[in-house]
Parts: C-alpha cells; sequence; structure tokens
C-alpha cells in the first residue's frame, strides 16, 4: 500500500525559515493565466516523449511528477499508458489537474505536499522536476534536501529528469525587462542577477482593464558543473546533462539546462557502473 511519510529534517528546516513565497497561493492563482497558456499545454506531449527517450522509461512504469502543477504533464505521462504521481504544494492547481484527468478518465494520484517531505522510497522508476521549478528555497540547503528525496523516491537504476534555468544560460540571454500582450493583459518583468549570480531575482506585472498584479521572487541558479556535483552528492551513480529535453549539448546553444541523473543498481560491477560515465 502507498504510504507518505513525513520528514523531520524538513520540519526542523522550515523553523528556520518564514514562509517561502512559492507558498503564497495568490501568486500561482493570479500568474496562471499567463504561465499556463494553450502554447504551453501544447508543449507538453512533446516534452513527455523527449523524456521518454532521454530517461529510457518505458510504460507502465510509474512517475513521479514534482511541482507537478496544473498536470500538463502528468496527463501527457498518463496518455501513454505511465501510472503518474503528481505533488505539488498549490491545492487549486491540484484540483484543477484532478479535473483535467476525470474529463478525460485518466487514473492519476494527485498529492498536496511539499517535494521535500514526500516520501516512498524505492517506489518510482522515474521522476520529473520540469519547467525550471527547481533553486526556489531560500536555503540552498533544501534544494540538496530535494534532490536526495528525489533519490530515494527511485527504484534501483531509476531516472530523475531535472529542468531549470542553467547559469551560463541566464548569463547569455539576460536582459533587464521584457514585457508581452496576452488576452488583454499587458505582463512585463524585470531581472536582476543577485549574489554574484546566486539568484535571478524577478519582478513581475500584470495589468488589465485597472487590474493590477505585482509579484517579486529570487531563483537560485547552479551552472551545470554544479548542478551535477549537487546531484552525485545526493547519492545519483550518473548524472548527464543536455541542453534541452531533446538531447541537445549543454553548450552556447543550449536553451534550459536539462539533468538525467540515474540511481545505482545493486550488483552491477565497478567496469559496469564506469561504462556508464560521462
Amino acid at each position: 500500500m502507498n504510504t507518505t511519510i513525513h520528514d523531520d529534517e524538513l520540519k526542523n528546516n522550515r523553523s528556520r525559515h518564514e514562509k517561502e513565497w512559492f507558498q503564497d497561493e495568490r501568486f500561482w492563482d493570479e500568474f496562471a493565466p499567463f504561465m499556463f497558456d494553450e502554447a504551453r499545454w501544447a508543449m507538453a506531449e512533446t516534452e513527455v516523449e523527449q523524456i521518454r527517450v532521454l530517461s529510457g522509461v518505458e510504460p507502465p512504469a510509474k512517475v513521479l511528477d514534482l511541482c507537478c502543477g496544473v498536470g500538463r504533464h502528468s496527463l501527457a505521462f498518463a496518455r501513454r499508458g505511465f501510472t503518474v504521481t503528481g505533488v505539488d504544494l498549490t491545492a487549486s492547481y491540484l484540483e484543477a489537474a484532478k479535473e483535467s484527468a476525470a474529463a478525460e478518465n485518466l487514473e492519476i494520484e494527485f498529492i498536496h505536499e511539499d517535494g521535500r517531505a514526500f516520501r516512498r522510497p524505492g517506489e518510482f522508476a522515474l521522476c520529473v522536476d520540469l519547467g525550471a521549478s527547481f533553486g526556489y528555497f531560500s536555503n540552498a540547503d533544501d534544494d540538496a534536501l530535494m534532490l536526495r528525496r528525489c533519490q530515494e523516491n527511485l527504484a534501483a537504476g531509476g531516472v530523475l529528469v531535472l529542468e531549470t534555468i542553467g547559469k551560463e544560460t541566464a548569463a547569455r540571454a539576460f536582459v533587464e525587462s521584457e514585457t508581452v500582450e496576452r488576452d488583454g493583459w499587458t505582463v512585463s518583468a524585470r531581472y536582476r542577477v543577485l549574489g554574484d549570480w546566486e539568484k535571478l531575482g524577478n519582478a513581475w506585472r500584470a495589468e488589465k482593464e485597472g487590474t493590477v498584479y505585482e509579484r517579486s521572487f529570487a531563483i537560485r541558479l547552479y551552472a551545470g558543473t554544479e548542478l551535477r556535483s549537487l546531484l552525485l552528492g545526493a547519492g545519483f551513480e550518473t548524472a548527464a546533462l543536455y541542453g534541452d529535453l531533446d538531447g541537445r549539448p549543454y553548450d552556447q546553444r543550449a536553451e534550459m539546462l536539462v539533468a538525467v541523473a540515474r540511481k545505482p543498481e545493486p550488483g552491477r560491477n565497478k567496469l559496469q557502473r564506469s561504462g556508464r560515465r560521462r
């Protein structure tokens, strides 16, 4: 039977911090129309197929979709026959995801939980953390904790696919501000570098017919080598880096920073392990 174990390490960490910016559901509710438009929904099918190829994991394997949001990828995995569990902190997003799954008669388990606390040791063949949902925590130790949870929740030989904004790509494509028009809304964003490229500061503003939403937050950035070291330190055996989910190299043309990390398989000899390193 599936069980969720709550972790004292996270409870101790929480006591050190005030409420984190991403725990404010108003932020996600207010900006949902701009983050999950039709184009982003349509991308999910292609992205999930790319993840299947990158990871080598096939249905009906169990998939853990961390920070699943409104369930775009959870739904796409389920349509392919995977057994899916989606985890997110935003209750309204999970309700929307459940409604979408029910409309398609898809059996998906959605859980309202913090990814740092969610534990089902050895349960999943594949864990995904997509859409640059990594690096949100005010304490960098919590990033490492999140990765340890991913490793723990994977079965032997299981795979983590993590998509985030690389420090290199953020520096190459940096702009101080940008503005888009979407469904009658004027959405603007201002960016700034914090702490010697430790974080990318964001200030978002959306305005329509006198209604204004404004939010500020920061995301911790990792260079490719830093993220690989973090993954290996979390107990993964290998951590290959790519420039997007399509498997392109992580080089000067990279769009995102994608890591594909594999949990060790007990019983394989050293020669086999060294052959899979990159």
